[in-house]
């Protein structure tokens, strides 16, 4: 029976000064990306810093851009049209805090070819985990080519393995990213009214495989209020 994921709560939200995880935001330098360069951005940064797949609280935030302003929209990852980014647009990485000398020392600085495209890396900052307690990841990958109950079903599990309850979560449509060895079924999923606790946790451990490839890591979202619940 799937469970219900829009639960009214209200709990105290404890202070907390987790620093363990950060994310290391690049300064960079690259006019456009593929749209599903997820891969390929992984290939290259893996191989100036393998250990980044080892680490269990690492992850590539794939390069995002607006999905519409101005009149331009978003291009599809069929439609052969690239990404075209700004200058403010930022590579992140999320890295063990005392990881991060090594990190800057591996890609600070340096060049790196994506899928035929330049890609410069200059200096980057220190960004501590957001402290909003409605976040979400636009990519959480799980095994076969779940509905929306059974992909709720298999995020409620994964999550009470880190001791955190859904109390209200969406997810959308399924969307598959490419890969060599194929493509990966994935969904977007929020979660608003946790703890503090709780959504650091969520932030610094992820769900679901393919870190290196953006899915399982979590960002701050505005909130869900105006949505609704999600149906099973």
């Amino acid at each position: 029976m799937t469970q219900n994921f829009w639960q009214e709560d209200t709990h105290e939200q404890a202070p907390s000064t987790h620093d363990e995880v950060v994310d290391l935001l690049f300064s960079l330098k690259c006019r456009a990306l593929p749209v599903d360069h997820a891969e390929a951005l992984a290939q290259a940064l893996l191989g100036a810093a393998p250990w980044i797949s080892e680490e269990p609280c690492c992850g590539i935030h794939s390069i995002h851009v607006a999905g519409s302003q101005n009149g331009w929209q978003r291009p599809d990852a069929d439609a052969g049209q690239p990404l075209i980014l700004s200058r403010r647009t930022k590579l992140g990485v999320r890295v063990p805090k005392h990881r991060v000398p090594e990190l800057r020392a591996a890609l600070e600085h340096r060049d790196f070819d994506i899928a035929g495209h330049a890609l410069h890396l200059e200096a980057a900052k220190e960004r501590l985990l957001s402290r909003e307690t409605t976040i979400f990841s636009r990519h959480v990958c799980c095994e076969g080519d779940n509905n929306e109950s059974e992909f709720l079903d298999w995020a409620a599990a994964a999550l009470a393995k880190l001791d955190i309850k859904i109390r209200k979560a969406l997810c959308g449509k399924s969307v598959k990213l490419r890969t060599s060895a194929g493509w990966l079924a994935t969904r977007s999923l929020m979660l608003a009214d946790l703890s503090l606790e709780e959504s650091l946790r969520l932030q610094q451990h992820g769900i679901g495989p393919h870190r290196e490839l953006g899915c399982g890591l979590f960002i701050p979202h505005k909130g869900i209020e105006a949505a609704g619940p999600t149906k099973g």
